[in-house]
């Protein structure tokens, strides 16, 4: 059964740092992609970044381009969003993903079939 539990969530000031972590189990791991999304209240779920397990290459959305940056350690199963730079606007809830299909850095949330449960992140002005 596939399991994946975010935590690293919390309240930090504009300008300030904080890095999420998604620890995974139950997958074959080379054979995925593993996403993040968010969602703010009221809006539509949104795709942040995506890194493949195998070779790691990565892709953002242009909202964090050069602010965040997703990364993964393979042994630990654990894929990483450090976020610096923070905005108000990235306020939001921050779910990861994970999509089957590995070669795929997909954008669209239809195509991961598994999800965290989500954590918080607040950012003060």
């Amino acid at each position: 059964q596939v399991h994946l539990v975010e935590s690293g969530g919390g309240l930090v000031q504009a300008g300030g740092s904080l890095r999420l972590s998604c620890a995974a189990s139950g997958l074959t791991f080379s054979s995925y992609s593993m996403g993040w999304f968010r969602q703010a209240p009221g809006k539509e779920r949104e795709f942040v970044a995506v890194v493949r397990w195998s070779g790691g290459s990565t892709a953002y959305a242009d909202s964090v381009k050069g602010r965040f940056e997703i990364s993964r350690d393979v042994a630990k199963t654990t894929v990483y969003l450090q976020m610096n730079s923070l905005k108000p606007e990235d306020t939001a809830v921050y779910y990861c993903a994970a999509n089957p299909r590995g070669w795929n850095l997909g954008r669209d949330r239809t195509v991961y079939d598994y999800w965290g449960q989500g954590t918080q992140v607040t950012v003060s002005s």
